[in-house]
């Protein structure tokens, strides 16, 4: 930064941050874009707007700059926590602003400046890596017929390759949101940097998928997200113990909602927060563990066990019991038909 011509440099580890009051919120609500996306890029750029409003307050900068293509989600983003954390605050884009239509014009302003970057002519993937996720795009992926080529990916092995032999791993798990691998406590950002590794070793959470943009366009984009992948199938496979049928179907519902409204980058929008506090409430005996069996790129569940588990044998079992009468199915399937039966009654005229 320095040698490109900043007077300062301010760099924060907000890791920790990211994970616990970021990208837990989105596990927790189950959140999910387009049916595949766990919304890594998302989720991360809050994080870092926050951050620059805040070291913008700190040295009396009144201006803030992103780099985002003007095309993009991101540049949207940044600029609508921009607007909700200071909207007092000018928002300087070059890539919108100045003569950089696309990225071989950005490789070049960035060799005449001196600035060091990691992507050249020939390998022009635009990637976005975190604790979470790292995302791969541009290139060969801007034709969705094309299959990626396995040096692209950084965060896996080929399933293909993984060991033969699988792992089980224990996740602990309160009030929605992982705590522990294998009875050992973790913090989140190192819980979340363990399961990348194991995943990663295992071939888990390569997402290939054509996305529609916020600003209309569809993209196609490539994902690897090992240990996010592992979080989400554990948390889903506790929530089968602990929520009922109407909550885990409402929590469904809101789920697509919260993952439209993070990946429009409306975090501190009040409907996302207040989306959230559903969300926390009704996870509050999401409390437990799961154990996974992981395989050559699958995730599948072994175990399943929680206090506030609304699974009982002695009901759910086919032999006869106390509190679950057979004959009162009768009754119900009587008067829960009934609608089913009027109207056939009705269209054969009985």
């Amino acid at each position: 930064a320095k040698a490109s011509g900043a007077s300062q440099l301010v760099v924060k580890d907000l890791k920790e941050e990211f994970v616990s009051e970021y990208i837990y919120p989105c596990l927790r609500a189950g959140a999910v874009y387009e049916r595949k996306y766990l919304l890594g890029t998302s989720m991360a750029r809050p994080v870092i707007a926050k951050a620059m409003v805040d070291v913008a307050k700190e040295v009396g900068a009144d201006a803030v700059a992103h780099g985002c293509t003007g095309k993009g989600n991101d540049q949207v983003r940044f600029e609508l926590t921009f607007y909700a954390l200071n909207p007092e605050l000018k928002v300087v884009a070059p890539w919108r602003e100045w003569d950089i239509t696309g990225r071989e014009d950005a490789i070049e302003y960035a060799k005449k400046h001196n600035v060091p970057i990691p992507v050249t002519k020939k390998s022009i993937y635009s990637r976005d890596r975190n604790l979470w996720h790292l995302s791969h795009e541009g290139d060969i992926l801007e034709d969705p017929a094309n299959e990626p080529k396995e040096d692209m990916y950084m965060m896996s092995v080929a399933p293909e390759n993984a060991p033969s032999k699988p792992e089980y791993l224990e996740i602990g798990i309160i009030a929605g949101v992982p705590v522990s691998i294998n009875g050992k406590d973790l913090s989140p950002a190192s819980l979340l940097a363990k399961l990348n590794e194991i995943g990663g070793k295992h071939g888990i959470g390569r997402i290939d998928m054509v996305e529609n943009r916020l600003v209309g366009m569809k993209s196609r984009g490539v994902y690897e997200t090992p240990g996010g992948t592992i979080m989400a199938a554990a948390v889903r496979e506790l929530e089968s113990l602990t929520l009922d049928r109407e909550t885990m179907q409402w929590k469904d519902m809101l789920a697509l909602k919260y993952a439209e409204l993070v990946y429009a980058g409306r975090w501190f929008d009040p409907l996302r927060q207040s989306i959230d506090a559903f969300m926390e409430n009704i996870t509050a005996t999401t409390t437990g563990s799961v154990t996974l069996k992981l395989y050559k790129g699958s995730v599948n569940v072994a175990s399943r066990k929680s206090p506030y588990s609304l699974y009982r044998e002695d009901i759910s079992s086919f032999e006869n019991g106390e509190i679950y009468n057979q004959a009162d199915a009768e009754g119900f399937i009587r008067l829960y038909g009934l609608p089913t039966r009027v109207r056939a009654m009705l269209e054969k005229g009985i």
